[in-house]
C-alpha cells in the first residue's frame, strides 16, 4: 500500500483542501494522511472564515505521521502563515521525505491575495525551495515571475523566469487561459506541453487540490514526473466530465467517478 501526506486546510464541504486531497488519494487506491494546518468555513459560493493551526501543533501532527507510517510522497496545499510554513519547512529538513510537491495557494478564484507579504516571502524563499514540483496556476505565477501570462508563450517566459531562483520542476497549469487549458511543465531545462480542452462544465471548485494530490499519488507509485503529470490530467479531466453538480456556487468534481 503506497501512503501519501497532504499538509493542507480543511475544507468543511468538502470539494478542496483536505477533503479533496484524502478523496483523490483514496480513489487511486493509496493510503491517505493529513497534517491539517487550519480550518476553513467555506462552502461552494465562498469563504468565510479561516483559524490556523497552531505552529508547534502542525508539529507535533508530522512527528506522528513520520515516526509511524512514513509517506512515499507529499502534498503541500494551503499553509496561510509564515510560521506554519517555517515549522513545515524545519520537519521536511529533518525527515527528508522523497517527492514533495507544493501547490502554492496565493490568490483566490476572485483574485484576491491568500497570503501575507511575509507568509509569501516564506513560501518562495523557505518551502518551494524544498519541493520536488510545484504547481502554480496562471495567477500564481505571475506573482513568482513578476509579469503578466495572456498566452503560451508567456507560460514558457514565466517558467524559465522561475527556475532562475527555483531548480525543481515547475508546472503551470493553464486552466484560467481563455482558450484552452494546456498545462506547461518546466524539466531539466526543457518544455513540456500537456495539450488539454475546456471542460465545459462551472463547477471546478477544488481543482488545484486534486490535481496536485494525484500527481503526488502517481510520484507515490513510482512513475516520472512526466506521466505522473499525464495520468493526473486525465483524471481531473474525467471528474470534471462527470457532471456532479452540488451547491448554488461553483460546486466540487466528482473524484471517485472512477468507482
Amino acid at each position: 500500500m503506497k501512503k501519501v501526506l497532504t499538509i493542507a486546510g480543511s475544507d468543511c464541504s468538502g470539494g478542496a483542501g483536505i477533503q479533496a486531497d484524502i478523496k483523490t488519494i483514496t480513489a487511486h487506491k493509496m493510503y491517505a494522511m493529513s497534517v491539517i494546518t487550519s480550518l476553513t468555513a467555506q462552502n461552494t459560493t465562498g469563504v468565510y472564515g479561516v483559524l490556523d493551526t497552531q505552529p508547534e501543533f502542525v508539529e507535533n501532527q508530522l512527528d506522528c505521521v513520520m515516526k509511524d507510517i512514513f509517506p512515499d510522497s507529499i502534498k503541500i496545499g494551503m499553509v496561510s502563515s509564515s510560521k506554519i510554513i517555517k515549522s513545515i519547512v524545519k520537519k521536511l529538513k529533518e525527515y527528508r521525505p522523497k517527492n514533495i510537491v507544493v501547490d502554492p495557494v496565493m490568490i483566490s478564484t476572485s483574485g484576491s491575495r491568500l497570503l501575507s507579504e511575509e507568509a509569501m516571502d516564506s513560501l518562495i524563499n523557505e518551502l518551494i525551495p524544498l519541493a520536488d514540483l510545484i504547481t502554480p496556476n496562471i495567477a500564481e505565477a505571475e506573482c513568482l515571475c513578476n509579469f503578466e501570462i495572456e498566452n503560451n508563450d508567456d507560460m514558457e517566459r514565466a517558467a524559465f523566469k522561475i527556475s532562475e531562483k527555483y531548480k525543481g520542476n515547475i508546472l503551470i497549469k493553464g486552466g484560467h487561459l481563455a482558450d484552452c487549458s494546456d498545462d506547461l511543465l518546466y524539466h531539466q531545462g526543457k518544455f513540456i506541453w500537456f495539450k488539454g480542452v475546456k471542460v465545459d462544465n462551472n463547477n471546478t471548485h477544488g481543482t488545484g487540490c486534486t490535481l496536485s494530490s494525484a500527481i503526488s499519488c502517481n510520484l507515490a507509485d513510482g512513475k516520472s514526473i512526466e506521466d505522473s503529470i499525464k495520468n493526473a490530467k486525465e483524471y481531473i479531466t474525467g471528474a470534471l466530465k462527470d457532471g456532479l453538480n452540488l451547491g448554488q456556487g461553483s460546486g466540487p468534481l466528482n473524484h471517485c467517478y472512477k468507482l
